[in-house]
């Protein structure tokens, strides 16, 4: 059995939204390994969202093969979220809505606990130990229409990791967040990178802030990968500085 099996294989994928015509990804060959870390980079409109929607089951490919976990994304969409943490871009919620944090925190075990059933002590220690890990805890009771917009990051976070992800996708996770919550964030994600060995794929638009922990890099440009590397060499390349002529932003 191979020691560090491919938590996502992606071979030759195309993914098109309904009512087009275009791929917006073509020909992806991606795989990532168990406990990496890595980001997805490029300019707007790059495909990188579509990426990480393509790898969680929510649009399907239209040509190609793909498998998370060992199994097809087709055929174990489901069974494969269960496993999976994503954390959208630019979640946005009502001022005024009730929904407790600790509610909203409980709502990503949904897909474990299952339909008609309620929660078990078990459940409830896990979200627990989810909002300690993001240090909200003393925000159970706090509506989440009344949190900054660092601290709801944070209960998407928990919320994320409240289903025991052995993935966990990001999308611009540092997205309209100051510089203390971007370091807050970062030094939350070192710690679940830690100590439960998640695989972490993050997309990002700024290249000004990427965790330290990241150790490769997937640029992305018009719906193909272009390049995939390590960030030292990604980030010295004539490609990335073409892509990104602001010095690191889009």
């Amino acid at each position: 059995m191979e020691k560090n099996p491919a938590i996502v294989d992606l071979r030759q994928v195309d993914a098109i939204y309904e009512g087009e015509k275009i791929p917006v990804i073509h020909d992806i060959n991606l795989t990532i390994k168990k406990n990496d870390f890595l980001s997805i980079i490029g300019p707007n409109g790059a495909g990188k969202t579509t990426l990480l929607e393509t790898i969680n089951g929510i649009l399907p490919y239209t040509a190609g093969k793909g498998k998370v976990f060992g199994k097809q994304i087709k055929k174990y969409k489901n069974s494969i979220r269960k496993h999976t943490g994503y954390v959208i871009q630019n979640f946005e919620i009502e001022p005024r809505a009730p929904f407790l944090c600790k509610d909203v925190v409980m709502s990503g075990r949904s897909g474990k606990i299952g339909l008609l059933r309620f929660p078990t002590k078990k459940d409830w220690d896990i979200v627990w130990k989810s909002m300690g890990l993001v240090g909200m805890i003393d925000y159970a009771n706090r509506a989440v229409g009344k949190l900054s917009g660092g601290e709801f990051q944070k209960i998407l976070l928990a919320r994320a990791l409240a289903q025991e992800p052995d993935l966990l996708l990001l999308d611009e996770p540092f997205s309209n967040l100051d510089f203390s919550a971007r370091n807050q964030i970062e030094i939350l994600l070192n710690r679940v990178h830690d100590q439960y060995k998640t695989t972490i794929v993050m997309v990002s638009h700024d290249l000004t802030f990427l965790p330290n922990r990241c150790n490769r890099l997937i640029v992305m440009d018009n719906g193909s990968i272009v390049m995939d590397d390590t960030k030292d060499n990604v980030l010295q390349s004539d490609l990335v500085h073409s892509l990104f002529p602001k010095g690191g932003k889009q």
